[in-house]
């Protein structure tokens, strides 16, 4: 009874306050961050030497000799998105068997809403909805597990990343620093930023492949809370997840981040962004991890990920527009076209059969 009015009491100020937030997000803090990020983009640009060049180069690139690099992309589009559709199927078997084909629809759908919600929370409800009526919410923990996958392959490539290239990412960190001020320790700070980025990703790389690994017994011990227990039947299927199972789902998120990667320095080389093979791939997986760590929201999404790519790569390439070119490609190819894809879909939803 306390509980109750306890709730009844806050419930109205907690929506007040959701709703605040919300508006502060999308009509405030969001056009403030994308204006502020474009300028940045739109400094780094006027900086560069020979900028109309640069801007003749980008348009014989779609033309030239390297067209085909660009079909080759969109091509690796569908084969990346149709691991993830595959991925999907096998994480919610034990609840639904769906064909391929449905799986392939559910990851296009949800992307299509991940694009308008922050940290693409919207994916989630993008796909369950191509699932049975009782089967939404437990579908909704398996899709997870899903994300956590890509994101612990993320996270590790992006470690690795960083040992191949340190010196350049300490310049990156360099770079950065020297722009807010911190001039006067300025070595001492890169140092100390580097390890703590480093050291932090790879605490957080052993947390969750603890915590992916043992999923059955994390489940079995959240369902003896009380609070838990009742809706313990919406996550009693992580509990049949296996190492034979996890594992798999982990090395089909290799395979997708792969895919990732050779889509990035195909475009690298359309823009004629002159980086040496390993040194793109390093730089390509800090890149990523820079992208999978730093919360954002979909109206500066594509200005961050432009001003990312300049300060990684812009180290050992002058050719910022190219780099900002490859990071609105990849973009627009791997999330915008998808989405617009998953809208075409979404008109065939039934949400509700009973």
């Amino acid at each position: 009874m306390c509980i109750n009015t306890v709730l009844n009491l806050f419930l109205p100020q907690i929506n007040v306050l959701n709703k605040r937030v919300k508006i502060f997000l999308n009509y405030i803090l969001g056009p403030v961050l994308f204006i502020w990020v474009s300028f940045s983009l739109y400094r780094e640009i006027q900086q560069q030497k020979d900028l109309n060049q640069s801007w003749e180069m980008i348009k014989a690139s779609l033309t030239g000799p390297n067209q085909f690099k660009i079909v080759v992309v969109v091509l690796l589009m569908f084969v990346n998105w149709g691991v993830e559709a595959r991925k999907w199927q096998v994480l919610v078997r034990s609840i639904e068997r769906i064909s391929l084909l449905k799986a392939f629809k559910a990851v296009f759908t949800g992307q299509s809403l991940a694009v308008n919600t922050p940290n693409r929370i919207g994916e989630y409800v993008g796909r369950v909805v191509y699932l049975d009526e009782g089967h939404r919410l437990k579908g909704i923990a398996l899709t997870i597990v899903g994300s956590l996958s890509q994101t612990i392959i993320t996270l590790l490539a992006g470690v690795v990343g960083m040992f191949m290239m340190k010196n350049d990412i300490k310049e990156s960190i360099r770079h950065i620093l020297s722009k807010i001020g911190f001039l006067e320790t300025l070595p001492k700070t890169t140092i100390i930023a580097y390890d703590i980025i480093l050291y932090g990703v790879i605490f957080m790389v052993v947390i969750l492949l603890i915590i992916y690994f043992e999923l059955s017994w994390l489940t079995k011990l959240l369902e003896r809370l009380p609070f838990v227990h009742r809706y313990s039947y919406l996550i009693e299927k992580l509990e049949e997840l296996r190492w034979v199972e996890l594992t798999r789902i982990l090395s089909l998120s290799i395979t997708r981040y792969v895919v990732f990667v050779v889509q990035f320095i195909l475009l690298l080389q359309v823009f004629e962004v002159e980086i040496p093979f390993w040194e793109s791939a390093g730089l390509i997986s800090v890149f990523f991890l820079v992208l999978a760590v730093v919360p954002t929201i979909s109206s500066i999404e594509l200005s961050l990920r432009g001003l990312a790519a300049v300060e990684l790569f812009g180290i050992l390439s002058s050719n910022k527009l190219g780099i900002i070119a490859t990071a609105g490609g990849i973009w627009f190819i791997n999330l915008i076209i998808p989405a617009l894809v998953g809208s075409l879909f979404i008109f065939g939803i039934k949400l509700f059969k009973r």
